[in-house]
């Protein structure tokens, strides 16, 4: 399947997505902060990013940003992954170059679901 970069800060959820992933044939490559997102995505080149939007040393907005302004990952989708659900944090997502802003909490399947839509559009 498809190699996953999941950014996110709290272990459990990112253990819960890992796992999630890896049970539906996905390789998962796990990072718990925005700069080793960065470096993780350009040593890597996953096939998608999961980015929680609030994370210590850079932000989703800002891990996002730096993905969609270098060429060599310009064009790898990104999926923010929040609790933060103001129409204004949405849309600062999707202006940062995110291809989908997924609510928390979700259910396995819904992850699921998410992915593979973006997956299969690529």
């Amino acid at each position: 399947m498809a190699k996953i970069l999941i950014a996110e800060d709290e272990r459990d959820i990112r253990d819960l997505i890992a796992f999630t992933l890896q049970f539906a044939g996905h390789e998962v490559i796990t990072t718990s902060n925005g700069e080793e997102a960065l470096q993780a995505a350009r040593t890597h080149n996953p096939q998608l990013v999961l980015l929680d939007v609030r994370m210590p040393k850079l932000t989703g907005y800002q891990v996002c940003k730096e993905l969609k302004a270098d060429p060599q990952t310009q064009k790898i989708p990104v999926v923010f992954l929040s609790a933060k659900g103001q129409e204004s944090e949405i849309r600062d997502g999707l202006e940062a170059g995110a291809d989908q802003y997924l609510l928390k909490p979700f259910s396995p399947d819904q992850l699921i679901e998410q992915v593979n839509k973006i997956l299969a559009g690529r």
